[in-house]
């Protein structure tokens, strides 16, 4: 249930109507826009008299909300969230790009890679610590020596750093990642997800294989149930009967999410298609059809990485991307 409150509705009696909420079991999300507050509630609002709430002289209208995700839903938040990743934005016109290599190799590899980047207009650097892998004689990354080389990256070229988690213990290894990675594979881990939400850091929350977009919404909702409101969604893409390309992706989900919620949407195009050449009309295309960023995997030799060197583009290549995608929002 939503209740919108009339503009002029003073702050006295907006904490005196959340805290009569608040004493009724419910959960209160205040949302305040350019001219109307709404009060969302979260928790059995069966019991709430809407004509008594009606009633009230600082009420303009009561609805009741159907859908299953609540912090997540654009109508408790019309406004877009933009989320703040160590000074860089995203979301509510704030468009960026993360790249960086699948996998951190070797202190020249990021270092190399990282300088790239930023200088094509990359604004945050991604790589992959701990790489869950399809196969266990997969290399599986280094972990946390990966990690310290992220940090060290960040420190010569001021770039915030995003990577990915999978475990709960490895939470430690994570204080001065900037962008916490939940990847495909760990959409609906539950416990992972819960644990995220009590922290005050940004999610990179990626959508499931075979997960439908409210399913991606109710994982965004365990992290935001625990206070951590701080979510980018990211579509990368999902499995279906199409084996040209490594998934479908579905890029009618960014403006379809850009409906249902008021989160930032972000589209990585190298996992999504798993071929270099096909990144770059995937990053145009995702950038005409609203998405808040990209996602692009970027290695100094993609011929040699350990991890996904087919979907990685060379620095070089990346450059023309980033160039394009200027170009395109520039047009749009």
């Amino acid at each position: 249930m939503i209740a919108i409150l009339k503009p002029g509705a003073s702050d006295a009696q907006i904490e005196k109507l959340s805290q009569w909420f608040e004493n009724r079991g419910l959960q209160v999300h205040l949302s305040r826009g350019e001219s109307h507050t709404i009060i969302g509630l979260i928790g059995d609002t069966t019991k709430i008299d809407t004509d008594l709430l009606m009633g009230l002289d600082m009420i303009e209208s009561v609805k009741r909300i159907s859908e299953p995700y609540k912090s997540a839903n654009r109508k408790f938040h019309p406004e877009d969230t933009v989320v703040d990743v160590s000074g860089v934005k995203i979301g509510g016109g704030h468009f960026q790009i993360i790249a960086g290599p699948c996998s951190v190799e070797t202190p020249e590899q990021i270092s190399t890679v990282a300088a790239a980047v930023k200088a094509s207009g990359a604004t945050l650097l991604r790589g992959g610590a701990f790489k869950p892998r399809t196969s266990p004689y997969s290399f599986q990354g280094l972990q946390g020596e990966g990690i310290k080389l992220l940090e060290h990256a960040k420190e010569q070229t001021g770039l915030p750093i995003v990577t990915e988690i999978m475990d709960l213990h490895q939470l430690p290894l994570f204080e001065n990642v900037d962008l916490i990675q939940v990847g495909a594979r760990n959409m609906q881990n539950f416990e992972l997800l819960k644990e995220l939400g009590h922290l005050r850091k940004p999610i990179l929350l990626k959508r499931g294989l075979a997960n439908t977009l409210q399913e991606l919404l109710m994982s965004a909702e365990y992290i935001m149930s625990g206070g951590n409101e701080q979510v980018i969604l990211c579509e990368r893409g999902i499995r279906t009967f199409e084996t040209a390309l490594r998934n479908t992706l579905d890029l009618s989900a960014v403006p379809m999410l850009h409906e249902m919620t008021h989160l930032p949407v972000v589209v990585d195009p190298s996992h999504a298609t798993g071929i270099a050449r096909m990144v770059k009309p995937m990053a145009l295309a995702a950038a005409a059809c609203g998405a808040d960023g990209l996602m692009i995997e970027v290695h100094n030799d993609p011929s040699k990485a350990l991890c996904d060197g087919p979907q990685s583009l060379t620095p070089e290549q990346f450059d023309d991307v980033a160039r394009c995608v200027r170009a395109v929002r520039g047009a749009l």
